[in-house]
């Protein structure tokens, strides 16, 4: 069972800090707003492998999913594995739909979704 509190979002852990501005520009492109929207990330401290945000971008919130920062085992913390489950558990059960994919390393020094 988790505890509550692994579920709640916190300010973000020292080392695992996210370029808002690069990502807030990735967000304004590929999912609309202004360049002038407020960018505002927590990070859930939970799990063990994949680093897992909420990003407030405007009036929307997120969740953002990155393999943990110097990670070399790629197979490990495949991000586009876990988006084209989630993808495809989608259609089919209530899980959380996946809004994109970035594979451009020069956003967050890794893909993620």
């Amino acid at each position: 069972m988790t505890d509550i509190a692994e579920d709640t979002a916190r300010p973000v852990r020292s080392g695992e800090e996210l370029d808002l501005a690069k990502l807030g520009a990735f967000l304004d492109k590929e999912l609309g707003g202004a360049a002038t929207s407020t960018l505002f990330v927590e990070q859930f401290p939970g799990g063990h492998s994949n680093l897992t945000y909420l990003v407030r971008h405007g009036d929307h919130e997120y969740v953002l999913r990155r393999p943990p920062f110097g990670s070399k085992v790629k197979s490990a913390h495949d991000m586009g594995r876990e988006y084209n489950v989630l993808l495809k558990l989608h259609d089919a059960y209530p899980t959380p739909r996946p809004l994109l994919y970035c594979t451009d390393d020069s956003v967050l020094g890794a893909p993620f979704y």
